[in-house]
Order: C-alpha cells, then sequence, then structure tokens
C-alpha cells in the first residue's frame, strides 16, 4: 500500500473542494505546480518541477478578466466607473486569500522548510498568489468555463453592495408585480458637449421618481435612486401608522 504524505492529501482536499464547483482536474501536474512555492524548489531541487510563479502571471489576468464580466452581467445598468471600482474591490488581496482559504489551499501547498516554520502559507499575499496559480492551471487545464465556475465559487459577488439603483428597482417590481419600470426622458439642456439629461422612472403611467445626470443612462440611475428612496419613505411611514394603530 502507497503512503500519501500529508501534502498528498491537501492536494486531494483541493480537488475535492474544486468538485464542489463542479471542475475537475485532468492533469494532476499542473495543479501541483500552482500549489508549489519557490521555496520547496530550493529545498528539493528544480527537478520536482516549476514553482506557481508563472501560472500566477496568467491566472492573475484571468481572474481580471472573469469579474469583470460577472460585474458586467450582473449589474447591466452599472457606469465604468462603480464597475471597475467593485472589481478592485473583489480582486483585493483579502478577497483572493480568503477564496484560497475555501479551497484549502494554503493547507496543500509546498513550501520549504524555513518558510514553513515562518507560518508563510498563511499569509495572505501567499494565500492570494496561490489563488491565482491555480486559476492559470484551471485554464490551462480546462479553459475558461473550469476558472470561472471557481471564480463564481469563490468570490463573494453576492456581498457586493450595489449602486446599480435600476437593477436594484428592477428586482423590486419583479418579485413584486412581475412587471418591469419604464423610464421616460422627461427633457434635456446645455450644449451637445456638456447637456443635462432628466428622466423619470414610470410604472403603469404613476412617476415613481425623477433624475438628473450628464448622460441619458445617469439620469436614469439617478431617478431610480429617487424612487427606491420615495418606497422606502412611504413603507417607513405605514409602518409607523401600522404602530399608532395598534395602541
Amino acid at each position: 500500500m502507497t503512503a500519501h504524505t500529508p501534502r498528498d492529501c491537501g492536494m486531494k482536499n483541493v480537488a475535492a473542494r474544486l468538485a464542489k464547483a463542479c471542475v475537475r482536474v485532468k492533469d494532476p501536474a499542473l495543479l501541483r505546480s500552482a500549489l508549489t512555492h519557490s521555496s520547496y524548489l530550493n529545498q528539493k531541487g528544480r527537478h520536482c518541477g516549476p514553482s506557481y510563479q508563472r501560472l500566477e502571471f496568467l491566472g492573475d489576468a484571468v481572474l481580471s478578466l472573469l469579474v469583470a464580466e460577472e460585474l458586467y452581467r450582473r449589474y447591466p445598468d452599472a457606469e465604468e466607473g462603480w464597475l471597475t471600482r467593485t472589481r478592485a474591490q473583489l480582486v483585493r488581496e483579502d478577497t483572493i486569500a480568503a477564496a484560497a482559504r475555501k479551497l484549502g489551499l494554503g493547507e496543500a501547498a509546498l513550501v520549504g522548510k524555513g518558510e514553513e516554520q515562518a507560518g508563510i502559507r498563511n499569509l495572505p499575499s501567499v494565500l492570494s498568489d496561490l489563488f491565482e496559480a491555480l486559476l492559470g492551471a484551471l485554464y490551462l487545464d480546462g479553459g475558461l468555463e473550469a476558472a470561472r465556475s471557481v471564480v463564481t465559487y469563490c468570490i463573494p459577488f453576492g456581498k457586493v453592495k450595489s449602486t446599480d439603483y435600476k437593477t436594484a428597482l428592477q428586482e423590486m417590481f419583479q418579485r413584486k408585480y412581475k412587471e418591469e419600470v419604464e423610464y421616460v426622458l422627461l427633457d434635456s439642456w446645455g450644449p451637445a458637449h456638456d447637456r443635462t439629461f432628466r428622466s423619470a422612472a414610470v410604472y403603469k403611467g404613476e412617476v415613481l421618481g425623477t433624475g438628473e445626470g450628464r448622460s441619458k443612462k445617469q439620469s436614469e440611475q439617478a431617478a431610480a435612486k429617487d424612487a427606491l428612496e420615495r418606497l422606502e419613505a412611504a413603507d417607513q411611514a405605514n409602518d409607523a401608522g401600522d404602530e399608532w394603530g395598534g395602541l
């Protein structure tokens, strides 16, 4: 019977967690490389294979692309500036380190003895490198779809605080009425290079909110924000009325 080292068990654990994201690694050598710190090779020798550094380089680009793609899909009316800021939040070191912990990458990493004693496998910087290296390996092993499955499984898109007010308003009306809110351009003024737009969020002919912006899209976002604030205020007033009525 072949004895398995703790690191072998760690790699099996990673593979098992990847399976929860519906990903199966076809080439174990790629997974091993993604988990190999350069200090391990300095100790054991380069014949043990490459470290994760080249895969990390590739995975960094894959991560940025897939996070951008998912945000673009989830928030169809969000402005470029918000999308850029949100992507930066989601690819921060602490966020990516948490994703690495979810997959058990730190425990499975191959590191040198000195670095092991120093506890580098638990450092956020190393964990984030491991996650990016894993994405690079998955991209080579199974294409973008494999990497995408892990990104959507590990990155907390659901915790993003959206300023995409149009989507938030639309989701509210879909839940309550199974219908959509429409947007109407009320007015625009100013020179062509510096125009201001005013729009209204409308439901069945009733104006829910209005807003202004430097583009039609911005004015619609402002109108949706105004509508959400008005609806929230109305709900609070109704709740207060119910409390007084119960006295």
